[in-house]
């Protein structure tokens, strides 16, 4: 088997380790009617059947990265992905019984930590696979592809479910076998480079991400005025500071605090993190619109998705030519001001409903370009500025940074978008405390229905009154990537990056 061969025989093989982790973000949010009515399930039930997988993938992606260039990356993808469809085996087989919420909830947030531990390992054994002139169109196939399958969520779901809500669950096991197949077959690099694990500062980054993304996660339900939302977001941030000065005199860091010394992965990190407020928000928001504004079943809400994955599909491939050819930064700027202009005009035309997707296309598609040209240029660039024995490492930290700009993204834009939505339908219907109980009813729906309003003319209030708060979301992530482009044009280095070290102190070098 020739190298080449053999290094796409790698890329297939992680490909299909990581797709039902990118799968899972979106596919179980179309089945939960079907899982709360079945396992009678509570309203916090239903939210961490959710949140329980993101929670746990914020909290442990360090540690993942870490333990993976520790202990070999071809064993943790193997581990992950065991503890993934072991997870997902026994998520499917939750009894209809009073112990249902209490067994998903937590075999969802054992998928999460196998999703932690196998998604660094993964990114990594990737990267070594390819030589440095080649990464960017290796990770541009990686992302390119992984990314489409969270579109594929609402869609699979949709038909899974007619069946049995179980099966989405299922779905993973035959994906396993087929990664382990692969995996055995192309014999991915299993370096290991022993050291001591930081347990400390693995400890204090899981509660400092945990509390912070908890507190984010949790503010539509518990109020940004909650006490609770404001104890869980600054006791997180408090924990975090003790683990940066912790990690700033570890011997053996479980992160090289240093590695932000080296001005360009800290601008891939702030890029990446910028971009993951629009990125991920974005599944939610544009499915979330259009089943509520547009009238879309919720399994055709991935269509929705699948337009926006076109352009970011392609435009992958060219930010990874673009990367490998010129480097990262001629990439960024133009994937951020492609954003920016794509962002701002789908916003536009969100309230022409009538116009619907056929007026939007050409604007979503652009959107995803530009999202599709960071993306995987300013990942691979990051991880290119670790040594070989830290990829896991550095892929652990650019995770962690994303993580947590979607649940930032998540929690900020996700209040923006109820308070709006209560001012506009105020504005159309004329009576607060009645455009506050529809607000409140669509803001726990999916379907533009809500069950709270069957009168036509308040069913195309509610329609008309999302859109408009949809439009303004979509107007703060084209700010967003506005500023994703000002940074990359003001900070992100010149140059195509030929070779980069780090030193003994973790400091940076070309």
């Amino acid at each position: 088997m020739s190298d080449k061969r053999g290094s796409y025989l790698v890329l297939t093989a992680m490909i299909f380790a990581v797709a039902m982790t990118f799968i899972d973000q979106t596919i179980v949010s179309i089945s939960v009617p079907e899982i709360q009515q079945e396992l009678n399930l509570s309203s916090t039930g239903v939210q961490w059947v959710i949140n329980g997988y993101l929670l746990s993938l914020a909290a442990l992606f360090a540690f993942g990265g870490k333990v993976a260039d520790v202990v070999g990356r071809r064993t943790m993808v193997v581990i992950g992905i065991l503890i993934f469809a072991t997870a997902s085996a026994l998520c499917g087989a939750t009894p209809a019984t009073g112990i249902a919420e209490a067994w998903i909830i937590t075999f969802r947030v054992i998928q999460g930590v196998g999703a932690a531990l196998m998604f660094p390992a993964a990114v990594a054994i990737v990267i070594s696979a390819f030589p440095i002139e080649g990464r960017g169109k290796a990770m541009a196939l990686f992302f390119g592809i992984t990314g489409a399958l969270t579109s594929i969520g609402p869609i699979a779901g949709g038909y899974l479910t007619e069946w049995t809500w179980r099966s989405i669950f299922w779905i993973n096991i035959p994906v396993a076998i087929i990664a382990l197949l692969l995996i055995w077959k192309s014999q991915p690099e299993q370096h290991k480079r022993p050291q001591p694990i930081d347990y400390r500062g693995a400890v204090l980054i899981a509660l400092g991400m945990g509390l912070l993304v908890l507190g984010l996660q949790q503010s539509a339900v518990w109020d940004w005025t909650s006490p609770a939302t404001w104890v869980c977001i600054l006791a997180g941030l408090s924990i975090l500071a003790v683990f940066v000065v912790t990690e700033s005199r570890s011997e053996n860091p479980l992160i090289r605090i240093q590695i932000f010394k080296d001005r360009a992965f800290a601008v891939d990190c702030l890029i990446l993190g910028l971009m993951s407020i629009a990125f991920v928000p974005l599944f939610l928001f544009a499915s979330m619109y259009s089943q509520i504004s547009l009238g879309w079943q919720p399994a055709e809400a991935g269509l929705y998705l699948l337009i926006f994955f076109g352009g970011f599909g392609v435009a992958s491939q060219w930010g990874g030519r673009i990367l490998d050819a010129k480097g990262a930064r001629p990439a960024m700027i133009i994937g951020g001001a492609v954003a920016a202009v794509g962002f701002y005009l789908w916003a536009q035309k969100m309230t022409d409903i009538d116009g619907g997707a056929g007026a939007q296309w050409p604007f979503i598609v652009m959107a995803g370009a530009g999202i599709g040209l960071i993306l995987s240029p300013a990942s691979t660039d990051a991880i290119n500025r670790a040594p070989a024995t830290s990829y896991g490492e550095a892929t652990g930290v650019t995770q962690t940074i994303r993580n947590f700009g979607a649940s930032f993204g998540l929690a900020v834009l996700g209040s923006i978008l109820i308070i709006q939505n209560r001012v506009n339908l105020e504005s159309l219907i004329g009576n607060k405390d009645k455009a506050d109980a529809i607000a409140g009813a669509v803001s726990q729906s999916s379907g533009a229905g809500s069950g709270a309003a069957p009168n036509p003319k308040i069913l195309d209030d509610i329609a008309t009154a999302f859109a408009q708060s949809s439009q303004t979301i979509f107007y703060i992530m084209a700010g967003v990537m506005a500023v994703c482009f000002v940074v990359a044009v003001i900070w992100a280095p010149k140059g195509k990056m030929e070779e980069v070290f780090l030193d003994e102190d973790g400091g940076g070098s070309t």
